[in-house]
């Protein structure tokens, strides 16, 4: 039996100095801009509805998303999980992409924590198509579960980054509206896509019902992520928040923060997708190096052809002060983001090419 034999615990950090910083852009660093709004925020008790910061980083975030309300958020991963919770009843299914973040990445949380099954759905660079959701769709029995919300994921992660469509994901709405079932967005990186296809975020979440924007990502924020929807979402999601922990208090703190990327870090997204293409590039002309198709601020390539597993080339960039994160066997994932300049991309593909030159 193998409960409470491992250990999870992170690691604490090697003492080699990191020069370049691709693990994730959750590894971003709040500015002294970001920091000096924090200290000047005015706060209150959020339990009373008393902290005019996150009154204003909500109200503005449902006008961005073009909802009717919104609740801030220690993280994404908790929006996902009270989402699903909201929509969802124990032994409902929750249709996504088959590598979507819900499926691997949020620790068991739609079994544990709403009682949901996951149905993946396969589809190129983490996109299903709507033809795949309707092929997905059963006809109601008592010996299968009901199916309640399909879930979409911009940008897909481990699909590289890619932007579904604003059609993509009106065409799959449309199936899911036609069988009574909700849509909920993980808006991880949507920003991101709002940049790279010139769609406001408002457009690509027309038809979603429920969404989340995260802020500890490219809009480098140290906390913070907000789910918006329904007004009666909204209120109904609130228990589930009490169930998980409660308010923040004066979290206003934190929703300083927030404002603060919503001014000055969205635009500038543009600089992190310039920096991949060119990480991309460079990553190309390394022998061995393969490297899948860039569209916004993730890199993944693979290591097969260098004859290095991927955890091998980890660990020498890491030694060398340059952070990537494994994927795969041989995958590996860079992600740019407002504390790695052209200067690092050059940086680290030196680094990888000095790597992979060690046989």
């Amino acid at each position: 039996m193998r409960r409470f034999t491992e250990n999870f615990s992170p690691a604490r950090q090697a003492a080699t100095p990191v020069r370049v910083n691709l693990y994730s852009d959750t590894q971003t660093r709040p500015s002294p801009g970001m920091l000096e709004a924090m200290m000047r925020a005015p706060v209150g008790d959020e339990q009373d509805g008393a902290d005019p910061s996150i009154w204003e980083l909500c109200d503005r975030v449902a006008a961005l998303l073009g909802k009717e309300a919104a609740m801030f958020l220690p993280s994404g991963t908790m929006c996902n999980q009270i989402a699903l919770a909201t929509w969802c009843r124990p032994g409902e299914e929750v249709l996504a992409h088959e590598d979507a973040h819900i499926q691997g990445a949020e620790g068991g949380g739609p079994g544990a924590i709403a009682g949901v099954m996951v149905k993946g759905l396969p589809g190129p660079r983490g996109i299903f198509s709507a033809a795949t959701l309707e092929a997905a769709i059963r006809e109601p029995s008592r010996y299968a579960p009901p199916q309640s919300l399909i879930e979409v994921e911009q940008t897909a992660n481990r699909g590289g980054g890619a932007c579904w469509s604003k059609a993509e994901l009106d065409a799959v709405a449309a199936v899911a509206h036609g069988h009574g079932m909700a849509v909920h967005m993980d808006g991880a990186r949507l920003m991101n896509a709002a940049v790279k296809l010139g769609v406001p975020a408002a457009e690509q979440c027309a038809e979603i019902d429920t969404v989340w924007l995260d802020f500890t990502k490219g809009l480098g924020a140290p906390l913070g992520a907000v789910l918006a929807g329904p007004r009666d979402f909204i209120g109904a999601a609130w228990r589930w928040k009490q169930r998980m922990g409660g308010a923040m208090r004066q979290g206003g703190v934190c929703a300083a923060a927030c404002l603060y990327a919503l001014d000055h870090n969205i635009d500038r997204l543009a600089e992190d997708h310039a920096n991949a293409a060119a990480l991309a590039q460079g990553l190309g002309a390394v022998p061995g190096i393969a490297v899948e198709d860039v569209e916004t601020n993730l890199v993944f390539f693979d290591t097969r052809g260098t004859g290095l597993e991927a955890a091998v080339l980890q660990a020498r960039l890491k030694a060398a002060g340059v952070l990537v994160s494994l994927s795969d066997t041989y995958r590996l994932r860079a992600c740019t983001h407002l504390d790695v300049d052209a200067a690092g991309i050059a940086t680290a593909v030196a680094a990888v090419r000095e790597a992979c030159r060690a046989g």
